[in-house]
């Protein structure tokens, strides 16, 4: 006969065996919105950088064709004050699309399978609501601060040195105790759940950009077959042809 005593849990271990799987759970959710959230600021930051690429720099030489007639006519009107200020409005808004075209970037390619499972990983162990003291939390946000920029930049390699670094650090090691363990446990449940609510207002104010509402539009009409900022490039095309025009009748007139 068997004289091993079977010991029956606390309620104190049993509410942190609770605590546990709903930390795990949260942790899970927490780590996908993260990587949704910076997909799609990656995305969009794809697309903006395609937008100013294709639609952008046209919109700056019709700004800079703008500018020359507004200037031409101030000439012509030395003292209209009208004039002069709708030259220097004019000059200084095609100096703005000009520095505009100019931070152009060349389109991100999107992340791979492989790059969103190291983010979800890093994200997993380093995200900043895990910390349990202020000098954790500021060094994980530091941390994920880093990660966010390398998986924006498709940088592999940056995201695991990142992880092996922090798995590598004593910081990680955790005390011991039960106690301690459930205060850990809950203090974390509120921390992600606060983050969680913090990122659906983040994924709200990114969706009421512009850049997204015109992403939006981009991806209905390549749906429908359509190349919608090709579309747009015709069109600013045809007021650069017409302005071009204006600005030839107003210097040789």
């Amino acid at each position: 006969m068997s004289t091993d005593i079977i010991r029956n849990q606390t309620p104190e271990e049993r509410e942190l065996e609770t605590k546990k799987a709903e930390l795990a759970t949260l942790e899970a959710e927490l780590v996908q919105r993260e990587l949704d959230l910076a997909t799609l600021r990656a995305e969009l930051s794809d697309f903006e950088s395609r937008y100013l690429q294709t639609v952008g720099v046209l919109y700056a030489e019709l700004d800079e064709i703008e500018a020359q007639i507004a200037e031409a006519q101030a000439c012509r009107k030395p003292s209209d004050s009208t004039a002069q200020e709708q030259a220097t409005r004019a000059r200084t808004k095609a100096q703005e699309s000009s520095e505009t075209a100019r931070a152009v970037v060349e389109p991100r390619s999107k992340p791979t399978e492989n790059l969103k499972k190291l983010f979800r990983e890093v994200a997993k162990r380093i995200h900043p609501d895990l910390a349990t003291n202020n000098g954790d939390r500021a060094r994980r946000q530091k941390l994920m601060a880093e990660a966010n920029i390398a998986y924006e930049n498709g940088d592999e390699a940056k995201l695991r040195r990142i992880l092996a670094d922090w798995e590598s650090s004593p910081e990680t090691v955790e005390g011991d105790g039960v106690g301690a363990d459930l205060v850990r446990a809950i203090r974390k449940i509120a921390q992600i759940r606060k983050r969680i609510a913090e990122i659906e207002i983040e994924t709200q104010q990114v969706i009421a950009s512009d850049v997204f509402q015109l992403k939006a539009k981009a991806d209905e009409a390549e749906t429908q077959g359509r190349e919608l900022l090709q579309d747009m490039a015709s069109q600013v095309k045809r007021h650069i042809d017409e302005a071009r025009r204006r600005l030839s009748a107003v210097t040789n007139g």
